[in-house]
């Protein structure tokens, strides 16, 4: 045989080798891995009326048998074990038992039902359990519903789309005690719809307190709206090796990103750069050596601030020291921190999550080093919180110094904004929450989707309308291109107006009025007199799951009712008045006739011309219009409820309330 025969010979049979250690691999996680999907198990609930789909993991290229109420079905597991059937469609009912065989496998689960499946998703509105609204000891006493189903996704986050639920789940009957922890929203929204429409109901509560609406939408899906591509680049090198990406890349690429965003900030000042050891700028002062919660330090400034706050500190090193690789312990910092060394970013996160950033050979050196941190806070106490003893800078070696020396801070005026955060952040990163707790479930039956979210993104409310028609699209290109989407407008929270004003909160329910407003398969619930001035967690969800219901009922079920409510259909100026100008604002959708609570008149509508010109109007009722008098000279938009909690009063003989809006003047 001839060296190149042999060679030859000897790669074939190192690739058949190969070929069969990577066979030996998948068959060996096949078996590990279940034959029926977590979402298949014990009490389920199966989308009616349509094919169901069904997969799961087998042996590769193993054939797998699917048996469900009287009918069966075949499929053949790919390559890497995945397997994937769709059984015929099925009306409502149960229980039945679904079965899976492959070989010498079986799995099956029990009690399953076929009806309307919901996802149930956003932040903490969306999360807050049945334990924590009105009445809720008896509410959880009377919740014993076999017919209602509840599967709670864990809280946990992916930087890249997760077959399989990084943390069990597990479907549930609606008992006493399976009800108290799961959403209050979800939970009666089902209940209130089951009274029209009688079928089983099966919740999916998939939802992360202060999540960014970014981390919930696909990497595609945030491609296709465009400006994330330098974030998910970095999250794709984050991904892809984390310590590594930490070390020498991610992190620092991250930085730069950071930092520019900064520089162009038309609020900051040419070469303000505090990151950078370099810098001059900026009025340091001296904080508290244990640092804590800045609103404890008895700064005047701090004592209710929300915003960005920049720490700084030095560390003396020996050559010994800065020649290893570190690891940088920071403790606990509500809500985000942006940490750099020496003018290089090491690393960013969220609250809840851990601050231990490597710090590559190199970066440090013998002498000074300078540590900044740029703590971001958005609600209640912010600032680097945990006891010193917490914080400090850990050596290959396995020795150690705290980082107690003297800190310096200096506040971030509130026009400079919101800083980016970093995408591999858990509830504020980008498409982190899609990957660890939707996409495991992606091509589940379902009936609709609920969206409860946006507190979290009410400081960039304009970027918002594209941000949820692509959330929306997302759900339709991963669960069905007809999938309804019904969503809770924010309600009103924090102390009213006395004068007109720019509001976030209000820019960002425009934005979800308008989106919807747009799309035939959208429904929304308008909740502008259901919040609460002292908690952004409103108690009543009762009637927000009862609008919900309403919603669905005409935009799922076709039902002829109104969908939530009068909505302004236009804006007509009628002329000139001593002093002043009228306008109309017609309604449709009005159940009866408008009404107005507790006076005479309606009150939160506003009248605009050119901007910062907004007056609050004079206004008479009518029973399908809202006539305005107003003092500005030329009119060009009608705001009502145009604050993040402004006082309302006008509904509609069924009780619904006009939501807020702003329209302009034809």
């Amino acid at each position: 045989m001839t060296n190149m025969k042999k060679t030859r010979s000897a790669a074939l049979g190192l690739s058949l080798l190969a070929f069969a250690s990577v066979a030996s691999i998948c068959a060996a996680q096949a078996d590990e891995l279940p034959l029926l999907h977590e979402m298949f198990q014990d009490h389920a609930v199966l989308q009616r009326d349509r094919p169901i789909p069904v997969w799961g993991n087998a042996q590769p290229n193993a054939e797998v048998k699917l048996s469900f109420a009287g009918k069966q079905v075949r499929a053949r597991a790919d390559a890497a074990g995945r397997w994937k059937a769709m059984l015929p469609a099925q009306k409502a009912g149960g229980p039945y038992t679904l079965v899976a065989t492959s070989g010498a496998r079986t799995q099956s689960a029990g009690d399953v039902l076929v009806g309307d499946v919901w996802l149930c998703s956003g932040q903490s509105n969306m999360e807050l359990q049945v334990k924590r609204t009105l009445n809720s000891r008896a509410e959880i006493a009377d919740a014993g519903n076999d017919r209602i189903r509840l599967l709670k996704v864990g809280l946990k986050e992916a930087t890249t789309p997760r077959e399989h639920f990084p943390l069990p789940v597990q479907w549930q009957k609606t008992t006493p005690e399976n009800v108290p922890e799961f959403s209050a929203t979800c939970y009666y929204f089902a209940r209130e719809l089951q009274k029209t429409v009688d079928v089983p109901m099966g919740l999916v509560n998939s939802s992360w307190g202060g999540s960014r609406i970014e981390t919930w939408i696909s990497a595609d899906g945030l491609r296709k709206l465009g400006g994330f591509d330098a974030a998910l680049d970095v999250l794709a090198q984050y991904a892809s090796d984390p310590h590594e990406a930490q070390l020498k890349s991610a992190a620092a690429s991250w930085g730069a990103i950071w930092s520019d965003w900064w520089r162009a900030n038309p609020a900051v000042a040419s070469g303000d750069e505090p990151w950078n050891p370099a810098s001059t700028a900026g009025d340091w002062h001296a904080a508290p050596k244990e640092l804590g919660a800045w609103e404890g330090w008895g700064v005047p400034e701090l004592a209710d601030f929300n915003g960005m706050v920049w720490y700084r500190t030095t560390l003396q090193l020996s050559a010994e020291q800065a020649a290893q690789p570190a690891v940088l312990e920071l403790g606990a910092v509500d809500e985000v921190d942006m940490t750099w060394v020496n003018g290089v970013g090491v690393g960013s996160a969220y609250i809840g999550e851990p601050r231990k950033y490597p710090l590559p050979r190199g970066l440090l050196k013998a002498g000074d080093n300078t540590l900044v941190v740029n703590a971001l806070d958005t609600y209640a106490t912010g600032g680097i919180i945990g006891p010193s003893s917490t914080r400090t800078l850990r050596f290959a070696d396995g020795s150690s110094i705290p980082l107690d020396g003297a800190w310096q801070y200096r506040v971030v005026p509130a026009d400079v904004g919101s800083p980016p955060r970093a995408p591999w952040m858990s509830a504020q990163g980008k498409t982190t929450l899609f990957n660890g707790m939707i996409a495991p479930l992606a091509g589940y039956g379902l009936r609709g989707a609920l969206w409860y979210q946006g507190e979290s993104n009410t400081e960039e409310a304009q970027a918002y309308r594209g941000l949820l028609r692509a959330y929306r699209d997302d759900l339709r290109a991963h669960f069905g291109k007809d999938l309804p989407l019904l969503v809770v407008q924010l309600p009103n929270y924090g102390a009213p107006p006395t004068t007109p004003g720019e509001s976030g909160w209000a820019s960002l329910r425009e934005a979800q009025r308008q989106v919807v407003a747009k799309d035939p398969r959208s429904g929304m619930a308008v909740a502008i007199d259901l919040g609460d001035r002292y908690d952004i967690h409103p108690a009543n969800k009762q009637e927000v799951g009862r609008r919900l219901a309403r919603a669905a009922r005409h935009v799922v079920y076709g039902e002829k009712i109104v969908e939530h409510g009068p909505v302004p259909l236009s804006a007509k100026r009628l002329g000139n008045a001593a002093e002043g100008s009228l306008v109309t604002v017609a309604f449709g959708d009005v159940t009866g006739a408008l009404v107005a609570y507790s006076a005479g008149k309606p009150i939160g509508f506003e009248v605009c011309g050119e901007a910062g010109s907004c007056q609050y109007a004079l206004a008479e009722l009518q029973p399908d219009r809202v006539e305005l008098f107003s003092t500005v000279s030329h009119p060009t938009r009608v705001r009502y409820a145009w604050a993040d909690s402004p006082v309302v009063n006008l509904f509609d003989e069924a009780g619904l309330p006009v939501g807020p809006f702003e329209i302009p003047i034809e």
